[in-house]
């Protein structure tokens, strides 16, 4: 059961790193690695006003402690002494606040600093990254173009082999069927071979022929001794029919 699963996991592996595109996955890690840089940039903005309000709140404090601090010098002025101390008071406590917000201040301001630097760091890191990706995109354009070329250039060949055999095979039947016409020729030419085109009785035909054309010769040849006077009476002519001519 554990090869099955074996098996099966290596073949899924192969089917997903056949269907994948690498510039696809690296476009992927790329605008996950953006999406980092944009949280830090939220995180660091965050800080920043965060340390801002401090400052503001610092600012406030600080202006109503001194005008405590003139109040008590005015009651103080004005003989009135416990005015005087309750503004100092209030005044003391206030100072306390901000000793607690310059703390707070001079945090935020340390983690704004760790956090510029960190943005910083991976700002170069992600260009450092796009401009890899788009080197490894371009190699990899360019070696699919290469290798869909030469498929094609492959499959050209294929065909033509094909081409090639298909006319290699009609030439070899072609002379085949020529060395079959010339034995065809030469065992009909030697007899071996009856005409089948040739009507019954053709031989008897041929040796009538011959037999007809030999005796109008014959009587030819007669016929211009009887004229030359060589006192000789022509020989009978045979007709067509059997009967002597007259």
């Amino acid at each position: 059961m554990k090869r099955f699963s074996e098996v099966m996991k290596a073949k899924t592996s192969k089917m997903l790193d056949k269907a994948e595109d690498p510039r696809e996955t690296l476009d992927y890690s790329y605008e996950k690695q953006l999406e980092m840089v944009q949280k830090v940039r939220r995180g660091l903005a965050d800080v920043t006003t965060s340390r801002k309000r401090v400052e503001l709140q610092g600012t406030q404090l600080q202006a109503s402690a001194d005008k405590l601090g003139e109040q008590a010098r005015q009651a103080v002025a004005a003989g009135k002494e416990d005015l005087a101390r309750e503004a100092l008071n209030r005044r003391a406590g206030i100072q306390g606040q901000l000793e607690g917000l310059q703390q707070q201040r001079d945090a935020l301001h340390a983690e704004e600093d760790k956090l510029t630097v960190a943005l910083q760091r991976l700002q170069a890191k992600v260009e450092a990254f796009r401009t890899r990706k788009e080197t490894i995109k371009a190699t990899y354009t360019a070696a699919e173009a290469q290798t869909k070329i030469g498929e094609a250039v492959s499959g050209i060949s294929e065909e033509m082999g094909d081409v090639g055999l298909a006319i290699q095979r009609a030439e070899d039947k072609t002379a085949s069927m020529q060395a079959r016409a010339g034995a065809v020729d030469e065992l009909l030419a030697s007899g071996a071979l009856d005409d089948v085109t040739a009507l019954p009785g053709g031989d008897i035909q041929a040796q009538l022929d011959a037999l007809s054309a030999g005796s109008s010769v014959d009587s030819e040849l007669a016929k211009m001794k009887a004229e030359l006077g060589s006192g000789a009476p022509p020989p009978k002519e045979i007709g067509a029919s059997g009967e002597e001519s007259k």
